[in-house]
């Protein structure tokens, strides 16, 4: 009977310690859920008698620049996601023909071993839903996240915080990012940078959901590498910028202006390194692109399958086979075009959006980005949480106090 008590007290103690851990869970999960909850603007698209041209100081003449701006290294910390130290990253990319390569750790600032202004980027996010950011000109890490960022509202406060601290922030992999839905999309604003093609995708349709509710955004195709060891993971998406160097302040002065495009690419040679080295130095590439008065036009180094112009909704605004060049003159209520170039071997190219704006309101067209505090339902959401959380440490002192209870 002794022993029979004695178990049975063992598994009471195991069962409320294994509550009380999920009690706390909840406690920190609710604890971390503070935000603010916004009024969001309704979608705006884009207007005006101009078209912004996002490559209206690239140099034709000039040598792209290939580049990844999303890289995972080994760090000497318990959360290290790769066994690959800086150098042999970059000596990887070497090998493929890459000229930029910036380090952006979770949550951690790594100095880049070639430039020391590099080390100011770092990928932020703890939560739960890998809603990560790219943090650019950070001189330290924030730490705060929630770790569950169900709400458009808490989404975009994590933005915000991120662009008081930073020169700017990229939006990374919202295809998988779970519970990121169109309306969240249409609704978040003040990200410079969207990542594009991430997954399996190759239309990126979430872009042009954000880009119809008026938030103009350049878009990057980045590895997010963590196994440079791997053919099938390197080098498989990658951007062109028409920077004068690999300086930092160029190459973030090329970001902010749209100089660049992006492109997915094939596993050349399925781990056969040699045959993926060739073909990665032989890449199809943009050899013009621009605006002539209201016509939008692209010329490529190799035809292409087709080219496609999309506009609003993800609509197809023209579309052309078997060529190497388009033109498309943009009509006055379209509010943007962009073009995606897709070749038979597997090479898809992607530009930054044409958009209607007025340039005589400013230099860029204008991002709808304006959302305001709901005050009393910030006061109640927050208030609903603070409740919650303390019901959760009342559970868990009544689990137990009652235990102590019964053995008086």
């Amino acid at each position: 009977m002794e022993r029979r008590g004695g178990h049975s007290k063992l598994m009471t103690i195991i069962g409320k310690s294994v509550a009380t851990l999920l009690l706390v869970v909840v406690c920190i999960v609710l604890t971390t859920s503070l935000s603010p909850i916004y009024d969001f603007a309704d979608p705006k698209p884009f207007s005006g008698d101009d078209i912004f041209n996002p490559y209206r100081n690239v140099d034709s003449a000039a040598t792209w620049k290939r580049a990844n701006f999303h890289t995972h290294t080994r760090i000497e910390s318990p959360l290290n996601e790769c066994e690959y130290t800086p150098s042999n990253t970059l000596e990887a990319y070497d090998k493929l023909g890459y000229d930029i390569v910036t380090i952006t750790n979770h949550n951690y600032r790594t100095q880049h071993p070639r430039h020391e202004d590099y080390a100011l980027a770092y990928e932020h996010g703890y939560n739960l839903l890998k809603y990560h950011k790219l943090a650019f000109g950070a001189e330290r890490v924030m730490l705060f996240d929630h770790l569950l960022p169900v709400l458009a509202s808490q989404r975009q406060w994590q933005i915000d915080r991120l662009n008081a601290e930073y020169d700017f922030v990229q939006l990374n992999h919202p295809l998988r990012t779970p519970l990121t839905t169109d309306n969240i999309m249409r609704k978040l604003s003040g990200y410079m940078i969207v990542e594009l093609d991430s997954g399996h995708s190759t239309e990126c349709e979430y872009w042009d959901v954000a880009l119809s509710a008026g938030h103009y955004s350049f878009g990057v195709a980045n590895d997010d590498l963590h196994h440079p060891e791997r053919s099938d993971k390197i080098a498989r998406r990658c951007n062109f910028l028409s920077s004068p160097s690999t300086e930092w302040t160029d190459v973030a002065r090329t970001l902010r202006e749209g100089g660049y495009y992006s492109m997915r690419l094939p596993d050349y040679g399925s781990g056969d390194w040699e045959q993926k080295y060739a073909a990665n130095s032989t890449l199809p590439r943009i050899t013009s692109i621009g605006v002539d008065g209201n016509t939008i036009y692209l010329s490529l180094s190799a035809k292409a399958e087709r080219i496609v112009a999309y506009g609003s909704e993800h609509r197809t605004l023209i579309e052309l086979s078997d060529t190497d060049k388009v033109e498309y003159a943009l009509p006055h209520d379209e509010p943007y075009a962009r073009f995606v170039a897709y070749f038979s071997t597997g090479e898809v190219i992607y530009t930054n959006p044409f958009a209607r704006y007025d340039k005589s309101r400013g230099d860029y067209p204008t991002t709808n980005s304006e959302h305001s505090v709901n005050i009393t339902l910030t006061i109640l959401y927050n208030l609903l949480l603070a409740t919650l959380c303390g019901a959760t440490i009342v559970a868990t002192y009544r689990l137990w106090r009652k235990r102590d209870k019964r053995h008086e």
